[in-house]
């Protein structure tokens, strides 16, 4: 079975552009098939304060009403996807810049109001994933470039979680490629001592679960392992948790195992 990388990479890296290109020159060296999943939240906030359109949060999570889904739109598949895009072809990698409408290649259902009103969220499942489109791209030699967004197959773009498409992409691939899921971001993996940068080599559900006991592990951290560990039972060959600059490292970061 053919190998396949799916990478997320974090937004307080897109947001430095030094820190990106040296992420997308690693990332432009590799020669196996790759997926890149990138978000855009903070040049998203900065482009609305200056139209007047003020970000909305609860718990960390972007409330996304109509004019904060034009937004977004906007800087995640238009700005953001295409400067990364432009980059890495600029660097001899040949990429495709996509949303979840394009190729109707990921669809997604619209968040249900619950407590909070998301607005317009999109949640997403394996299946939702055209995995036909993407292997054809792939066996081309075309790579994807994901912003986080989808779309609800009625005429409407959705929102949605970047760690999350990664991890569903992840599933989707992992039936006709062995699929490694790698979370790029700024710090050198899951760490027991952030102050002192203390990596947690491996992570397994018996220690991810003490972690979060003792407090270690919290906050946004959570659902991006809850991912991790999700992708695993799915059929997901390896999840690793790394620092953007050590991508072409084999050993750095956090190994994510059952």
């Amino acid at each position: 079975m053919n190998k396949l990388t799916i990478i997320k990479i974090g937004g307080n890296v897109i947001d430095d552009p030094k820190s990106l290109d040296q992420f997308l020159t690693d990332f432009a060296q590799r020669t196996e098939p790759a997926i890149l999943v990138h978000g855009g939240g903070k040049i998203a906030t900065q482009i609305g304060n200056k139209l007047g359109i003020e970000a909305k949060m609860v718990d960390g999570r972007r409330i996304t009403d109509a004019e904060t889904l034009d937004l977004v739109t906007m800087v995640y598949g238009g700005l953001t996807n295409k400067k990364i895009v432009a980059q890495l072809q600029s660097k001899g990698f040949n990429a495709i810049g996509l949303t979840g409408a394009d190729g109707n290649v990921m669809l997604a259902k619209k968040r249900p109001v619950k407590k909070i009103d998301y607005g317009f969220v999109g949640d997403i499942t394996a299946d939702g994933v055209n995995t036909s489109l993407l292997q054809s791209m792939l066996n081309q030699g075309v790579n994807p470039v994901f912003g986080a967004l989808t779309h609800d197959g009625e005429g409407h773009m959705l929102n949605t979680n970047a760690d999350t498409i990664a991890s569903v992409l992840a599933v989707a691939m992992s039936r006709e490629f062995e699929v490694e899921l790698v979370y790029c971001f700024e710090q050198p993996g899951v760490l027991s001592d952030f102050e002192n940068k203390v990596v947690i080599p491996v992570l397994e559900p018996k220690n991810y679960q003490e972690y979060k006991d003792s407090g270690v592990i919290n906050s946004g951290m959570i659902p991006k392992l809850d991912n991790a560990f999700d992708a695993l039972n799915a059929g997901v060959k390896s999840v690793r948790i790394i620092q953007f600059s050590d991508l072409n490292q084999a050993e750095a970061g956090t190994l994510i195992r059952l």
